[in-house]
C-alpha cells in the first residue's frame, strides 16, 4: 500500500467506504443536521418525498460526523505509521469554522441560498450592489457558509444546475471574501470539496483515478430515515456524471490547490494547509496529474469540454488554460507540502515536471510576428532528432485572419498545440493565467498584454474580455462544435465575452505593474453590467447584446468585479495568487535558448 493510499484512510469519512459518514465533524452537528419541521414548512420541502440516493455514491457526507475509531481495516500492513497519522488526523480534525467570522446570506431549508426577494433594494454604487448580491448567493451547510451558487436570478424557475456550487465558479468569490478578510468561507469550502475527493465516483461501471475533485456540489434536506419529522443535510458531489457531455473537471483540482495557497497567504492560517488529511489531498491530486501515460509530451493530455469551456470547442488534447493551471498548481503545491521521506520522490517528478512543462510552452506554443514568420517558411516531413518543425505543422495552417491580426508589437501563446495541429486561437484566461503563474517569460508577458491593448476593440470593445478570439464560424463550426446551437458564432465558450475575466487580467496586469490596463477594463464593465443585472456572457463581435441563453445574477460575474475592485485599491494582495520566476527552472532554461537544441543537459522524467 502505497503512501497515497495509507494517507487516504487517515482522511475523513475514510474515503466513505470504510464509513457511513464524514468525519468533518461541525460544532453544531446534530442540533443543526435534525431540524424538525412545522407544518409551514413543509411547501419547502415537496420536491423531498424520501430520502435522496445517488448513483455511484456509497454513502452522503452528513454533519452528523464521527471519528475514526476502528483501524483494523487500515493497519495491516503499515503498523505504528498508520495508527499515529490516524490518531493525528483524529486531533486534526475539530470544527471547521473559524470563531468570530460572519459571512452574510440567508440559509434555506434545501440548504442554499434563500431566493432574494425579487424588489431589490437600491444599493449606493455598483461596488455595493455586487457585495449585496454576493453574499445573497451564499450556500450554508449545517449553519456555515460553505460556498456561492453559480447564479441568483429571483426570476429564474428552471435553473438547471446553476443552483450549485461549482468549484471553478467559486475561485473569485472565495478570493472576494479573503480580499474582504471574511475566511471561514473559504476554510470551510476547502475542506468539504475535500472530503467529496474520496467519493466512489462511477459512470457505466467505470471510475475515473482517485484524486478526482467534483465539478460541483449541491447541499440537500432530506428526511432521516425512520423518523419522517426530522431532517438533515447531506452534501451531493457531481463529478462529471450528470453534467452535459459527461466530462470530468480537471481543472477543478488544479483551483482547489491555488486557493488553498491563497487562503494560507491571505488569512496567516498555514494549519490547514498542513493538516494530514489537506497534505493528502494535494498529493492525490498530483499523482493523479503526474500519472505516467503515452504521452510524449510535458503537458496534461485532455478531453474537450474539461476546463473553463465546458462544452465541444475543439479544444481537446493540450489546451493552453489546462497547461497554465497545471504548472501553478505544481508551484503552489511545491510551496505548500511538508517535507517527508515518502514526498521525495513526488517531489521530485514535480520539479522534473515543472522544467519540461516551462520549456515546452514557452518554445511551442509562443507565436508572434518573428514566430509566425518562421512557421510560414517551415518545412515538413522532417525525419530527425535535431528537425526544426518537430510537430510537422503544415504552413498552410497559418490562418488569413492571423496574418492580418497579429500585430508587430506583442504576442501570445497559442490555444493548443499536438501533432501537425496548431490552434492559432488566442484564449484569455490561458495567456492571463500564463502571466500570473509565470509560465510566461517576463518578455512573453509584457507582449501578452501589449497585444491586449493593441487589440482592445477586439478583445474587450464594449464588455471585457473575450474567452477566446476569433470565433468558429460557417462550416469550421458544425464540424469542430456539431453545430453547437449554445456556442453559435461570437456567443458564450464561442467568441463570448465574459464579465469574470476581469479579475484574472487584473492579477496579470498589476504583476507586470500595468495596473492600468485592468483599470481601463473594469471603468468599461461598469458602464453596463450592473444595469444588464450581472449577466454570466455577453454576445456579439464587439459584445453589445446580453447574451441569448446568459444566466442573469451570475455570481462570478459579480465576484470577477469585486475581485478587480479590491486588487486595484490594494496591488500587494495580487501576491496571493502569483508565482515568482521560478530560481531553478530559470537555471535550467538559460543554459542554452537557441531553437532546434537541447536545452536541457540532464535528462529529466516526465
Amino acid at each position: 500500500m502505497g503512501i497515497a493510499e495509507v494517507a487516504l484512510h487517515s482522511m475523513p469519512g475514510a474515503f466513505a467506504a470504510h464509513s457511513p459518514a464524514s468525519n468533518l465533524p461541525l460544532a453544531a452537528d446534530a442540533a443543526r443536521g435534525r431540524r424538525r419541521r412545522s407544518a409551514n414548512s413543509l411547501h419547502s420541502s415537496r420536491a423531498l418525498q424520501g430520502p435522496v440516493r445517488f448513483p455511484g455514491l456509497r454513502a452522503a457526507v452528513e454533519c452528523q460526523c464521527q471519528r475514526i475509531n476502528d483501524l483494523a481495516r487500515v493497519t495491516e500492513g503499515n503498523g505504528a505509521w498508520v495508527k499515529d497519522a490516524v490518531d493525528k488526523a483524529s486531533h486534526a480534525l475539530g470544527d471547521v469554522r473559524v470563531p468570530g467570522q460572519a459571512v452574510g446570506g440567508n440559509g434555506s431549508v434545501n440548504g442554499s441560498a434563500a431566493k432574494p426577494p425579487p424588489q431589490r433594494r437600491k444599493a449606493s454604487s455598483v461596488e455595493d450592489e455586487a457585495w449585496e448580491l454576493l453574499r445573497e448567493s451564499v450556500v450554508y451547510y449545517c449553519g456555515s457558509p460553505v460556498g456561492t451558487i453559480a447564479a441568483n436570478d429571483p426570476n429564474d424557475a428552471n435553473p438547471m444546475n446553476y443552483d450549485q456550487v461549482f468549484i471553478r465558479d467559486f475561485i473569485p468569490s472565495g478570493i472576494a471574501f479573503l480580499l474582504k478578510g471574511e475566511y471561514e468561507i473559504v476554510r470551510n469550502f476547502i475542506l468539504h470539496t475535500l472530503q467529496l475527493q474520496s467519493w466512489e465516483k462511477t459512470m457505466d461501471c467505470h471510475s475515473p483515478g482517485q484524486g478526482l475533485m467534483p465539478a460541483s456540489f449541491k447541499v440537500r434536506t432530506i428526511p432521516l430515515d425512520g423518523d419522517e419529522d426530522a431532517t438533515e443535510e447531506v452534501l451531493d458531489p457531481d463529478f462529471g456524471e450528470a453534467a452535459i457531455g459527461r466530462v470530468a473537471p480537471v481543472d477543478s483540482g488544479l483551483w482547489w490547490i491555488i486557493l488553498l495557497r491563497a487562503y494560507g497567504k491571505c488569512s496567516g492560517d498555514l494549519t490547514v494547509q498542513e493538516r494530514i488529511d489537506v497534505q493528502t489531498g494535494i498529493k492525490m491530486i498530483l499523482k493523479l496529474c503526474l500519472a505516467d501515460g503515452f504521452d510524449m509530451f510535458p503537458t496534461l493530455l485532455v478531453t474537450d469540454g474539461s476546463c473553463m469551456i465546458d462544452r465541444r470547442m475543439g479544444i481537446h488534447g493540450h489546451p493552453l488554460e489546462i497547461q497554465a493551471l497545471f504548472y501553478s498548481a505544481l508551484l503552489c503545491a511545491r510551496e505548500m507540502l511538508t517535507p517527508e521521506d515518502g514526498s521525495a520522490d513526488l517531489i521530485r517528478a514535480l520539479n522534473n515536471r515543472l522544467i519540461a512543462l516551462s520549456f515546452h510552452i514557452r518554445e511551442y506554443y509562443w507565436v508572434d510576428m518573428q514566430k509566425l514568420n518562421e512557421i510560414y517558411r517551415y518545412k515538413t516531413e522532417e525525419y530527425s532528432y535535431d528537425a526544426v518543425n518537430k510537430f510537422n505543422i503544415y504552413p498552410d495552417q497559418v490562418s488569413p485572419w492571423l496574418v492580418e491580426w497579429i500585430p508587430p508589437k506583442g504576442g501570445y501563446f497559442i490555444g493548443n498545440l499536438q501533432p501537425a495541429h496548431m490552434d492559432f486561437r488566442f484564449f484569455s484566461l490561458g495567456n492571463l493565467w500564463s502571466i500570473v503563474s509565470s509560465l510566461a517569460t517576463t518578455h512573453q508577458s509584457h507582449a501578452i498584454l501589449d497585444l491586449i491593448e493593441s487589440k482592445w476593440s477586439d478583445l474587450v470593445a464594449e464588455m471585457p474580455l473575450k474567452i477566446c478570439y476569433p470565433a468558429l464560424e460557417n462550416q469550421e463550426w458544425k464540424i469542430i462544435t456539431g453545430s453547437d446551437p449554445k456556442n453559435t458564432p461570437w456567443s458564450y465558450h464561442n467568441g463570448g465575452s465574459w464579465p469574470t475575466l476581469l479579475w484574472q487580467l487584473t492579477v496579470a496586469s498589476i504583476k507586470m505593474n500595468r495596473p492600468e490596463i485592468a483599470a481601463k477594463a473594469v471603468e468599461v464593465a461598469e458602464r453596463r453590467i450592473a444595469i444588464d443585472k450581472w449577466p454570466e456572457y455577453y454576445d456579439t463581435k464587439r459584445a453589445r447584446f446580453i447574451g441569448k441563453q446568459s444566466r442573469l445574477y451570475q455570481t462570478w460575474s459579480i465576484a470577477g468585479y469585486l475581485v478587480a475592485k479590491q486588487l486595484l485599491d490594494k496591488p500587494d494582495a495580487a501576491r496571493i495568487l502569483s508565482n515568482d520566476e521560478d530560481a531553478e527552472i530559470l537555471n535550467a532554461l538559460s543554459t542554452n535558448r537557441k531553437r532546434g537544441k537541447k536545452v536541457l543537459k540532464k535528462t529529466f522524467i516526465v
